[in-house]
């Protein structure tokens, strides 16, 4: 049985989202003092953005492009999709992505779904954060462009 999403109690910025890789959790501040918890699949360690960004753009079944890096990292993997795929059920980036910006930048770092929920819960990714895309898609009609993001080193900050 898959974890679900719950309702729990954690005091900062309503509409913010705070994410722990460490312990594959993500928190979407809903009120003063009340978040709701999705479980995740983050980057393996080294590769998971960390620190603090903006939600700047947010899309529906988005296209994906593997960044030069992952080509360069793991070409075998990559090079094929260089010219990259369309939105849909079995685009890496799964039913919906919230991109994340520094300074105005894009970090080109998502907070996305997958087609590949059993790695819930596991360090697979290039550095993402993803979520089922069940999960994704709540927390997309939730959140706003502008929201902030803050990706902890651990979860003792």
């Amino acid at each position: 049985m898959r974890p679900r999403r719950v309702q729990v109690r954690y005091d900062v910025e309503p509409g913010s989202i705070h994410v722990f890789p460490d312990i594959f959790h993500l928190y979407f501040i809903t009120a003063p003092g009340e978040a709701i918890e999705y479980h995740v699949a983050v980057g393996e360690a080294g590769r998971n953005f960390q620190g603090n960004a903006t939600i700047q753009r947010k899309a529906e079944w988005p296209s994906w492009t593997p960044t030069q890096n992952m080509i360069d990292r793991e070409p075998e993997t990559y090079a094929k999709f260089a010219g990259g795929v369309p939105g849909g059920p079995d685009n890496p980036l799964g039913a919906r992505a919230l991109y994340l910006y520094r300074n105005g930048r894009d970090t080109m770092y998502r907070i996305h779904g997958t087609p590949q929920p059993w790695t819930i819960g596991t360090a697979v990714s290039s550095g993402c954060v993803r979520l089922i895309n069940d999960d994704i898609v709540d927390l997309y009609q939730r959140v706003e462009v502008g929201a902030s993001v803050k990706v902890y080193r651990n979860a003792f900050g």
